[in-house]
């Protein structure tokens, strides 16, 4: 579990609260193997005995006062009692995992036999027919290198969509599918249910032996001809003709078929759903005429009007979807509009992901689903955080549903080792933190998780597989505890920012702003946050002299001259807004690439965001020594670190770029057994999904995708002109609205 504040000395009062700029809060990888310093959990038992405050409900940790009899809570200050069994258990501490240390991870108590039957694995693939060839030979791909990343011993399903629905059986010797055909008309459902067109256990395969017959089934698809949508869809909506992509309804029914099982046959079911295009037919269709000219006809502001999602019907799905124990991973490959700010609640709020790829040539789709399934996974999370009495949560931001009943708990129903959710802190009363007391502020993160364990290997391999495939159902408690410092001045306070905390929670505000009143909303309130953090920081460093009654312009220190963890941050605000997430609709910005990447970057960790936003640019004086460990983006930092080689991080892109001065005896791509090829597939090992990697040779190859990441020389209008003054004028007009709000 990996926490990161925004600020590891906490605001005294909400006075300095309000006077620092900065955002107060977290973020939470709760998930993951170690703490943010390389720490892994202390490992122990029967967290269900743990002790709990009886005030708070906040659980026993190293930074309470325990004595014989009783113990005080380190968050709210109560005194608990403690049973006889904690008293003979605290008597030996070197035995608990809760004395040893403040991050832990506890077994819970099964419940009995059934563990073995709910714990096998299950995945569907739901495969989009009103699609190309190309486009069915990269799911095919896809699925293939799944079926090798996925567990022995799990079941498998394979589903296709259309103007109708099928079902497959591969479990005699050819394969068969059934099909139900999808209503048009979007209040329908299907005339009878999934199961009896095929019993599940039909359809559901063990990968076991199976393998070879979904690899053969896979082979049989095919996509349907535009006879068959035509003749199915007919002339609609003002005579467009429809595609005839029944997705709703077959999600719809593919949840509920799946859901009569959830706690029988599985604990967690992954839909894996192939999307080609829009919806648009059936329940659940989509109008993509919303996007286009008409917004210009019309006066409205599409950068508003495509955010939002145009129907409930994907995020009502969603809640069924949780309620059957089903996690659904959407894969759109289109580079047409497919309103993916509808669909996206489909996948975030059941707990998967939304990935969309622009075509079929360059896709990474297969590697991507590969990475997806070879990695561990919690599921049926419950998360909860508890702070001291002084302060509490104000908002939770990620990728969750809240409890309708608690505060300040989400339920998540798949998480992985990256999945990486915020909050952000108020102060629960005007007093804040005492400035003399011996009790500093506490929060603990509860984390509650299930996870499925493999069989253990028979000692003798001769005696019979019959329980191979048999896995267990493991319920675990995760919790951390941290003590943190109140800053006693605020330069304290600015010399503990952490600025990839803080750009996360910015992240997390501007999509909110965005989402809730349109992009332009979302730049308006970054850009008068680092106005405000400006002025606020000036105050306390150094404050701006007047002069006959007005501020000196050349007096305003907008590099934080005086605090090194602030100076990163005007080039992130910077370079934030010249990310396709806050451009402009007539900027170029598909809004679908737009959902994507506020689904990206809203479940990324800090330094994963960081690279995202602000591309690390790295030079080589030669292929194993690297010279400088971080560039501006700029075509000044390329000319003078006489550098032959540069390697960009983009997170999704890596770029490893030849000056045209490179010495041509250079190997160009870089051996495999070099340092920067060593650095490049670690990092592509150690990232949540695949990045493109481009090799370029300055002089000879197309170097824009490269030279498009050079901000600095950008106007951070979003005008595509070169000037040596952009970063430098975007500074001098933060001055000039510094100037504007300190009058």
């Amino acid at each position: 579990m990996a926490i990161r504040a925004t600020v590891t000395r906490f605001p005294i009062d909400p006075d300095a609260q309000d006077g620092c700029g900065i955002p107060w809060g977290i973020t939470v990888t709760p998930f993951s193997g170690k703490d943010e310093n390389g720490n892994p959990p202390a490992y122990g038992w029967d967290g269900h005995l743990l002790p709990r405050c009886e005030n708070c409900w906040a659980y026993f940790n190293t930074y309470c006062e325990l004595d014989q009899w009783a113990w005080n809570c380190s968050l709210c200050g109560a005194i608990n009692g403690l049973s006889s069994e904690a008293i003979a258990k605290y008597s030996v501490p070197e035995s608990c995992a809760e004395m040893a240390s403040s991050f832990i991870d506890l077994e819970l108590p099964g419940d009995g036999s059934e563990e073995d039957v709910q714990a096998r694995p299950v995945y569907v693939a739901t495969v989009d027919l009103s699609s190309s060839e190309e486009f069915l030979e990269l799911v095919k791909s896809a699925l293939l290198a799944a079926l090798e990343a996925v567990p022995p011993g799990s079941l498998f399903g394979l589903a296709t969509f259309s103007h109708k629905i099928g079902l497959f059986d591969v479990q005699g010797p050819l394969p068969v599918v059934k099909n139900v055909f999808v209503p048009a008309d979007a209040d329908s459902s299907l005339p009878l249910d999934l199961e009896d067109v095929m019993p599940l256990s039909k359809f559901l395969a063990p990968v076991d032996t199976c393998k070879d017959r979904i690899a053969s089934a896979l082979e049989t698809l095919r996509p349907t001809t535009s006879w068959e949508r035509s003749t199915a869809a007919g002339q609609t909506l003002d005579g467009v003709l429809m595609g005839g992509r029944g997705f709703g309804v077959a999600m719809d029914a593919l949840i509920n078929y799946l859901g009569s099982e959830y706690g029988s046959t599985f604990a967690l079911a992954r839909v894996f759903a192939f999307l080609s295009g829009p919806p648009d037919y059936g329940a659940g269709q989509l109008d993509t005429r919303r996007y286009g000219e008409q917004y210009a006809s019309k006066g409205e502001d599409a950068d508003r009007a495509l955010l939002p999602e145009q129907t409930p019907f994907y995020k009502e799905l969603a809640a069924v979807a949780v309620q059957a124990g089903v996690c659904v991973d959407v894969f759109a490959v289109t580079n047409e509009y497919t309103d993916l700010a509808s669909l996206k609640f489909l996948s975030i709020e059941s707990g998967g992901s939304l990935l969309l790829y622009s075509n079929t040539d360059d896709s990474t789709l297969p590697q991507d689903l590969y990475r997806m399934l070879s990695r561990p996974h919690a599921f049926g999370c419950v998360l909860r955080l508890r702070t001291s009495s002084e302060f509490k949560p104000g908002h939770s931001f990620g990728h969750f549903f809240p409890d309708p009943q608690y505060e300040n708990v989400q339920h998540i129903i798949c998480c992985d080792s990256y999945a990486t959710y915020a909050y952000d802190f108020e102060f629960a009363n005007t007093t804040g933190f005492s400035r003399h007391t011996t009790e500093p502020p506490v929060l603990q993160i509860a984390f509650q998780y299930s996870i499925v364990e493999p069989p253990e290997a028979p000692s003798d391999p001769n005696k019979a597989t019959s329980n191979r495939s048999r896995y267990s159902l493991k319920r675990r408690l995760r919790i951390r505890t941290i003590q943190y410092n109140a800053a006693q001045n605020m330069n304290e306070l600015y010399d503990s920012v952490d600025p990839e905390g803080v750009l996360s929670l910015l992240v997390h505000k501007v999509i909110l702003a965005s989402l809730e009143q349109g992009v332009r909303e979302g730049r308006m309130l970054l850009h008068d946050w680092l106005v405000i953090l400006t002025a606020q920081y000036n105050e306390a460093y150094k404050p701006i002299p007047y002069k006959n009654g007005n501020p000196l312009t050349t007096q305003v220190d907008v590099s934080f001259s005086q605090c090194p963890q602030l100076q990163h941050l005007p080039r992130l605000v910077f370079a934030l807004l010249r990310n396709p997430l806050l451009l402009f609709h007539e900027e170029g910005v598909h809004p679908d690439y737009r959902i994507y990447l506020q689904c990206l970057f809203s479940a990324l960790e800090p330094s994963s965001l960081h690279c995202a936003v602000y591309p690390v640019l790295s030079s080589y004086s030669t292929l194993d020594t690297q010279a400088y460990p971080r560039h501006s983006l700029s075509r000044a930092a390329l000319i003078t670190s006489g550098s032959p080689i540069f390697f960009l991080d983009a997170f999704t892109t890596l770029i490893v770029f030849y000056s045209s001065t490179a010495d041509p005896s250079l190997p160009f791509p870089p051996p495999h057994d070099c340092l920067l090829r060593t650095t490049i597939n670690k990092l592509k090992q150690d990232r949540s999904i695949t990045p493109k990697l481009l090799f370029i040779k300055g002089g000879q190859d197309d170097a824009s995708a490269f030279e498009n990441y050079l901000i600095e020389e950008q106007d951070v209008d979003g005008s595509s002109l070169s000037s040596v003054m952009g970063f430098i004028s975007f500074l001098e007009e933060i001055t000039q609205s510094v100037l504007e709000y300190i009058k």
